[in-house]
């Protein structure tokens, strides 16, 4: 799978043109909805708020163009909750961005 390390950031160029400005304070939104959803995961209690965190992250990091998060959360979603292996890989995903 390919890694752009760009794609958030034209993603967001695309979304709201040349504003430098902007597309921090959207990155760092973004960043912010990610440590969320890893903090819910990490917290949730039965397999159902684990399956629903990772689902929310999947959509996120595909609105981003973070295809490996995205294809980390995917993993999340289907696996076992708490799965160590998958929390990190989505730790070293989101390290990435």
């Amino acid at each position: 799978m390919a890694y752009d390390p760009g794609a958030i950031d034209a993603t967001l160029a695309a979304a709201v043109g040349d504003e430098p400005a902007l597309i921090a304070e959207l990155r760092e939104a973004f960043l912010d909805g990610v440590r969320r959803c890893l903090e819910t995961m990490k917290s949730a209690d039965n397999a159902d708020a684990w399956t629903t965190s990772a689902l929310r992250l999947k959509g996120l990091a595909a609105s981003f163009g973070a295809i490996r998060l995205m294809s980390a959360a995917s993993e999340a979603a289907t696996g076992q909750p708490h799965d160590s292996a998958v929390l990190r890989r989505l730790h070293r995903a989101f390290e990435r961005l």
